[in-house]
């Protein structure tokens, strides 16, 4: 009898934790064994399940999934785990592999890469979907965490659901867009556009775009707007 790789998934999306059930099902070797819609309720349940992996959002309602990465690998230290974000920014990567992730997934490619980067992870190696090899990830993780951190303070007052919206505006995708992408309300959306800009003190998208730009949290010649 085959012995089933354990996962758990921590995602504040329902239908995409269904998806990602749906994916992993493929796979006679993995079983996700619980899932979470949020920090707190992911870290009880790794610390009673002790999976082999955790799947962990990068924006959670609670919590942000860096912060969450740190607190799993103290009550689960032998729980590997892979982020699976919007963000595809070496900020962000930079951050989660110093938290202790081995894996790395943007949610766009989760369903072409996503059993790939879980075998990967399991076998004690990095994955990430990107063109950032193997060798590069190690060496970002040598670098020291203050230049890692995006070093504008009122960056940081922004929440984590607020910084992975703000990313999508400064792309400039429209409410609607982004409301599809993250299963929440248009409305939503605006309210938490209004709050972002207050706190940065700002009073448009394009200036959204031109801060985003100038932290590295985008690259400004993709933007189409």
């Amino acid at each position: 009898m085959i012995h089933k790789k354990t996962i758990l998934i921590i995602d504040d999306h329902p239908l995409f934790r269904e998806g990602l059930k749906a994916i992993i099902g493929r796979n006679h070797r993995f079983e996700v064994v619980g899932e979470a819609g949020n920090g707190r309720d992911g870290l009880q349940m790794a610390r009673k399940l002790k999976p082999d992996l955790a799947l962990v959002d990068m924006s959670l309602p609670d919590q942000s999934g860096i912060q969450l990465t740190c607190e799993l690998k103290n009550v689960s230290p032998k729980t590997r785990i892979m982020i699976i974000t919007m963000h595809s920014k070496v900020d962000y990567i930079v951050k989660a592999f110093q938290a202790g992730a081995t894996g790395y997934v943007v949610k766009e490619s989760a369903s072409e890469r996503l059993l790939q980067g879980i075998d990967t992870v399991l076998k004690g190696e990095y994955f990430m979907d990107s063109s950032v090899s193997h060798k590069v990830v190690k060496k970002l993780m040598q670098f020291p965490e203050k230049e890692a951190k995006i070093t504008d303070a009122t960056y940081e007052t922004l929440t984590s659901r607020e910084q992975e919206i703000m990313v999508l505006l400064a792309q400039d995708l429209s409410n609607k867009q982004i409301a599809e992408k993250l299963f929440i309300s248009p409305k939503t959306v605006e309210n938490h556009r209004s709050n972002i800009l207050r706190k940065l003190n700002l009073h448009s998208t394009l200036e959204l775009v031109r801060y985003a730009a100038r932290l590295g949290i985008i690259d400004v010649d993709l933007w189409k707007g």
